[in-house]
């Protein structure tokens, strides 16, 4: 499969013969005023639309929960044993963890700057409904996730790539059906599922040392990052065990105190400790890092408040319900898209992933926000993820998507049978027959940052130039 990247449409990035200074010739010109207005009306955002599928989110969380803690009550009421409550949960916590990968495309969306048009709303929508629930920020994913966009597929520059092998997720691919079945089967191990939570949590706050986007200069110190793990971990270390024991009052005041010396520390902190990129950040780190401990003491305050009302075990569903999700069927989710977006792929502009047409679980569970149109994603990052099936129906008038891209139907098997002629499944994707062919052209995706500012653009052209040349 040979790649042309230079033969790429106007405006969506750079091959590596442009990039070193050798253009192709005909490279990347504008195919007509039609064409670019088309594009520019499918970049278009807006402050409204995305409040609605953050919402339908919202909605399947409080259902899974409530109904669930339902179930319990009910169970408990006939007098059955605990065991019955068992399915009722894993359903729970596989919805839920669905659901927090939703959380995880609204992230996503945030990062790229699509997910609103104003900057601020864009930044704290993202942080406050998806990023602070599942103990992130945007801004430490976008450096993460900018790099994978700008530079994918490239073993040294691409975090994901680097992410995937220190957790020991990386396939050696081809693989077959049963060496797939077999990766997913050993997820079920969770320590598995616990080391890639980990790597993903530490490229993500703490950056790689090679991130292109990370300003080696002004990395800071790792404390204040700590700092948000031990808070997360200290309060609820304090406040659980003084309620257990009838100290309630004592509990809310443990928990005050903990939470006031932390914003403390955030607060007289020097900015010159807290980690600087090349990529600035729309909200300071100061006011990030007390927004994300001040969205996890009102979560607290508020679990701790409804036990001292006799509510209910607030503090333990929040553990089986929410936490043991983010740390199982999140991360098992994470995988099974992580692993078939970019696997078996090549640096090349339309084969570095694929479309992925599913059913609406796998969609809703794998291929959060627009994450099934991956190809049209990366060739136009700055659409928003309800318009890019509409690019995707544009771009299949370039012959050269429509012979390169590839559409995958169904992730373990096909909705057609065995009908000759049929797409792929995501699973036959990742085998010998789609396995890339010869030495592909190199694509660096310069047009990622579009909607971001960048402080030292200098830096970025000169690992654009390095990525081109393999180095």
């Amino acid at each position: 499969m040979t790649v042309d990247a230079g033969s790429a449409l106007s405006g969506s990035g750079l091959s590596a013969r442009e990039i070193v200074g050798t253009p192709d010739k005909g490279a990347d010109r504008p195919r007509g005023v039609r064409r670019g207005d088309a594009i520019r009306e499918l970049k278009k955002r807006d402050n409204f639309t995305n409040f609605g599928p953050i919402a339908f989110v919202y909605l399947v969380i409080v259902a899974a929960i409530s109904l669930t803690i339902l179930s319990y009550g009910l169970v408990a009421e006939v007098g059955l044993g605990w065991w019955w409550n068992i399915p009722m949960t894993l359903l729970c916590i596989a919805v839920v963890g669905a659901s927090q990968h939703q959380f995880g495309g609204v992230i996503h969306e945030g990062t790229h700057f699509i997910l609103f048009e104003n900057k601020t709303l864009n930044e704290l929508a993202s942080d406050w409904l998806a990023a602070f629930p599942i103990f992130t920020s945007t801004f430490h994913f976008r450096l993460h996730h900018l790099a994978h966009h700008q530079f994918i597929n490239d073993p040294v520059r691409d975090p994901d790539c680097a992410q995937l092998h220190d957790s020991g997720h990386d396939l050696d691919f081809p693989i077959t059906h049963v060496e797939m079945l077999r990766a997913l089967a050993k997820q079920l191990w969770l320590p598995n599922l616990f080391r890639y939570v980990m790597a993903r949590a530490r490229y993500s706050a703490l950056g790689a040392v090679n991130n292109p986007y990370v300003d080696n200069q002004r990395r800071g110190e790792k404390l204040p990052t700590v700092a948000i793990i031990l808070y997360a971990i200290v309060a609820s270390a304090v406040t659980v065990p003084l309620l257990q024991t009838g100290h309630g009052y004592w509990a809310l005041g443990a928990l005050a105190a903990v939470t006031a010396a932390t914003i403390a520390y955030f607060y007289f902190l020097d900015e010159e400790k807290l980690p600087h990129a090349h990529v600035d950040a729309v909200i300071s780190h100061r006011i990030t890092n007390i927004s994300r401990v001040g969205y996890l003491a009102i979560v607290y305050f508020a679990l701790t408040g409804i036990e001292l009302a006799g509510w209910g075990p607030a503090w333990m569903y929040f553990g089986l319900l929410w936490m043991v999700p983010l740390f199982t069927t999140f991360p098992l989710f994470m995988i099974m898209r992580q692993w078939v977006q970019h696997g078996n792929g090549d640096r090349g502009r339309y084969t570095n992933t694929r479309v992925f047409l599913v059913n609406p679980f796998i969609r809703y569970a794998v291929f959060p926000f627009g994450m099934d149109y991956h190809l049209p994603h990366h060739i136009y990052a700055s659409v928003p993820h309800y318009k890019l099936k509409g690019l995707h129906e544009l771009l299949l008038q370039e012959p050269e998507y429509r012979e390169k891209g590839i559409v995958v139907e169904g992730y373990f098997n096909s909705p057609y049978g065995d009908v000759e002629g049929r797409n792929p499944t995501v699973i036959e994707v990742l085998g010998e027959k789609y396995a890339p062919k010869g030495d592909s052209e190199v694509y660096v995706d310069t047009n990622t940052l579009e909607y971001a500012k960048v402080r030292d653009p200098e830096a970025i052209a000169r690992e654009n130039a390095a990525s081109a040349r393999g180095e």
